[in-house]
């Protein structure tokens, strides 16, 4: 089957059992992968009706045809589930290596149902499974949990796991992989918290099957060459600054997440810009498995109060912590985003539930004395201290 690997890893975790099924070639064409395969196998899965933290909830992580390949961009995959934040289907996805090392380790889905009676993590390579004991990294940063299980597997294997949000089952936990490559909205990591499940580690060496290697290999080499040729000798505004630089376009629009969603424009926004985070925060840039663009931002704060080295913020985190919050203060909305990466959390609804909490106690609905201190737009250091 080219483009996918044509095999489905189903986990029980109740059982402790793993089973292989193969790919329905009619799902593969109606469907496509990723968040079609995810959607379609969920519905065969779940009862509608069903608890999203019961063990009766089931978990799909799906990628599409083209992960794994030289194909620009494809490199993500699709974390499908019932949502505890929801009670509705969801579909989170993320890029980064994981999704491409699944489909070279052999797979198109994996399919956790049930509920493991102790911490565990599966361990994939080249196509061979096996649950192991997560016992020693419950309770560790995603950070940790990766460098852990990455020594005792491969060097070279890629994870996915939850955070100490995610077995806690906080409604908006997040599943990480790739240390900051984040999934994470609508709880996907709650779910995979409730079934004890800590990490999925993967391996692989093979390639992804082709139709024809040598006229995809050639289009791939057509389709570079055009995105060259558009930067006229320069750099993609991506590379250089990353998704930040998104937050000048939204200012301009006037739809600029400002104050809890009361304004669209914010005063500040210059401070928590892209060409700014470059400025003050960037060590180098970092691209997803064969993108050609480079976006991400591997970022370190020396402000003393703020100090921490990571990956990021996005966009999506700078307007939610920041101009969402009133918070220009892009250290503090970078070591918010830290910690929200290490703990399993996703950075948009933490800020969201911040800006909340903001708007009501200036309103006077949220008493001092019930969030021990202040709690008003614009204050970073409250935002990292909440996080």
């Amino acid at each position: 089957m080219n483009g996918w690997t044509g095999k489905i890893l189903v986990v029980d975790l109740t059982q402790g059992e793993i089973t292989e099924e193969g790919l329905d070639p009619r799902v593969a064409k109606d469907y496509i992968g990723g968040r079609g395969f995810g959607i379609q196998r969920l519905l065969r899965e779940v009862d509608p009706s069903c608890d999203p933290l019961s063990p009766e909830n089931a978990l799909v992580m799906a990628a599409g045809p083209l992960t794994g390949t030289k194909a620009p961009t494809g490199a993500r995959y699709m974390i499908t589930t019932k949502s505890p934040l929801t009670g509705s289907i969801t579909c989170s996805n993320s890029g980064g290596h994981f999704p491409a090392e699944l489909k070279r380790a052999g797979l198109d889905l994996i399919v956790f149902r049930g509920k493991a009676s102790e911490p565990v993590y599966l361990w994939v390579e080249n196509g061979m499974a096996e649950l192991r004991s997560a016992r020693h990294v419950w309770g560790k940063s995603t950070h940790e949990t990766d460098e852990i299980l990455r020594g005792e597997t491969s060097p070279d294997a890629r994870t996915a796991c939850i955070g100490p949000a995610g077995e806690k089952r906080v409604l908006f936990a997040s599943v990480m992989n790739d240390r900051d490559r984040a999934a994470g909205r609508s709880g996907v990591g709650a779910v995979m918290g409730s079934k004890n499940l800590k990490a999925v580690v993967v391996r692989g060496t093979t390639q992804v099957p082709l139709h024809d290697p040598k006229a995809f290999n050639d289009l791939v080499k057509r389709l570079l060459a055009r995105f060259k040729d558009s930067l006229k000798g320069g750099k993609h505004p991506l590379n250089l600054h990353g998704t930040a630089i998104t937050v000048m376009a939204t200012q301009n629009f006037g739809v600029l997440p400002t104050r809890n969603f009361q304004q669209g424009t914010f005063p500040g926004w210059e401070e928590i810009h892209g060409e700014t985070l470059t400025r003050r925060f960037l060590l180098r840039p970092k691209a997803c498995f064969s993108c050609p663009i480079g976006c991400g931002r591997v970022t370190r704060v020396d402000t003393p109060e703020f100090q921490g080295e990571g990956e990021g913020p996005e966009y999506e985190t700078v307007y939610a912590m920041g101009s969402n919050c009133g918070v220009n203060d892009l250290a503090a909305v970078t070591k918010a985003n830290y910690i929200c990466n290490e703990m399993g959390l996703d950075t948009i609804s933490m800020g969201s539930t911040i800006a909340c909490a903001m708007e009501l106690y200036e309103r006077g609905h949220l008493p001092e004395s019930d969030i021990g201190g202040p709690l008003r737009f614009g204050d970073g250091r409250a935002l990292v201290e909440l996080t």
